[in-house]
């Protein structure tokens, strides 16, 4: 698996996916976090992503991106959500799983 080339990278990538998606991002912001991949915040449209994501493979990025940005349209996990996933991203169940087996126990 490759990693992401740098923070700009990535944050182009964000910057795809959100018109893709038609959502309103404001600020990205890339840190280090202990238990999570990323967190958002509608009203803002600040979406904060773990810079441990960089190291990982450009797929799992995908899918803590299209995963965050679609809680802009869907607040949970129910069906629509996993439609949109599914929609955007094929088998994302697969990604799901790699991405926990990257993580510690604490996410």
């Amino acid at each position: 698996m490759s990693a992401w080339q740098s923070k700009e990278a990535f944050k182009a990538r964000v910057h795809q996916w959100a018109q893709k998606l038609d959502v309103e991002v404001q600020v990205i912001s890339l840190r280090i976090m202990k238990r999570k991949w990323a967190s958002y915040t509608e009203r803002t449209g600040l979406v904060i992503f773990n810079v441990e994501l960089l190291d990982l493979d450009p797929a799992l990025g995908d899918y803590v991106i299209v995963h965050e940005l679609l809680h802009f349209r869907v607040p949970n996990h129910g069906r629509l959500w996993k439609s949109m996933m599914r929609a955007h991203l094929g088998d994302y169940e697969t990604l799901e799983v790699e991405l926990r087996r990257r993580s510690c126990a604490s996410r």
